[in-house]
């Protein structure tokens, strides 16, 4: 057909065209920094997980330190607290360990050039703890008081508050993680506006002259971008999702590894993140628009 017959020829160019050569690097950009905010998300959630289990496994258990008298051997010594604990209420095992594991145990904290053989290594009883009612420390230490026992009870609530402690740290630098990418998300949305409304200037003066609301020629690049940016998240949570996916499938059952565990269900934290970044790009397009049309006028 004839380009003079052509009815796009005759029909008028969008203000803002609905795609641009120059989207792709906008699009490449949001969507590393919405994979970058995905990633973080679940490693958070890894991370709050692994920490629950610590928590669940310390809360669970005991350790009992025996100090065996000059009258007894360190081996009788903890089979009599083994027998003694494991008839506590709310204990459900209770079992003493070889000398062999504990010098494993103290070793680490000694050093390899050092001769345990001669030293006076104290024997170890591990309690498993009953999860509807666990036994507290106080109650054990009474029992082996009762039977003649110099022992100390570890509930190991020192390490229970590190692991809390860490967690906590790990989530507030998560947040601000993801704010700072959120924060760096809305710069290149506000890059993008200002130099798309700098483009077209004369075009902004001449729907000023024609009446043209500033809200108007505001909510044409918000919608843009929100576009823009709602395309760019739903490829960078898709790519998260991917690689979350391939870590639960490389780990197994727990995940990437046993200390930083992967979980189906935290794949669902990505869904929300072309919302998010359409959002953010509103309202920072919104902003800035609004700012540059009024300098215009």
């Amino acid at each position: 057909m004839n380009g003079v017959f052509d009815p796009a020829r005759w029909r008028p160019a969008p203000f803002l065209p609905a795609s641009d050569s120059r989207d792709s690097s906008l699009v490449f950009v949001v969507a590393v920094l919405c994979f970058l905010a995905c990633l973080t998300a679940l490693g958070v959630l890894a991370s709050d997980r692994a920490a629950a289990g610590w928590s669940r496994q310390l809360t669970g258990e005991m350790t009992v330190i025996v100090r065996p008298k000059a009258t007894e051997t360190p081996d009788s010594a903890a089979a009599r607290a083994a027998e003694t604990l494991a008839g506590v209420e709310g204990v459900a095992e209770a079992r003493a360990l070889e000398r062999e594991k504990a010098e494993a145990l103290i070793a680490p904290w000694l050093g390899d050039a050092a001769d345990l053989a001669d030293l006076p290594v104290p024997r170890l009883v591990a309690v498993t703890l009953e999860r509807e009612a666990p036994a507290n420390a106080e109650a054990l230490e009474r029992a082996l008081r009762a039977r003649g026992l110099d022992a100390v009870v570890d509930d190991h609530s020192t390490w229970l508050e590190d692991i809390q402690r860490g967690a906590a740290i790990a989530r507030w630098i998560g947040l601000g993680v993801f704010l700072l990418i959120a924060a760096a998300a809305a710069a290149v949305i506000a890059f993008a506006t200002r130099a798309g409304l700098a483009a077209r200037r004369e075009v902004v003066e001449v729907l000023h002259l024609a009446g043209a609301e500033d809200v108007f020629i505001a909510r044409l690049f918000q919608a843009r971008f929100a576009r823009i940016a709602a395309l760019a998240g739903a490829i960078g949570a898709s790519a998260a999702a991917v690689l979350g996916a391939g870590l639960r499938l490389a780990g197994g059952g727990d995940g990437l590894t046993p200390v930083l565990p992967v979980a189906w269900t935290d794949l669902l934290a990505v869904l929300p993140c072309p919302l998010a970044a359409a959002l953010v790009a509103a309202a920072a397009a919104r902003l800035t628009a609004t700012s540059l049309i009024r300098e215009l006028s």
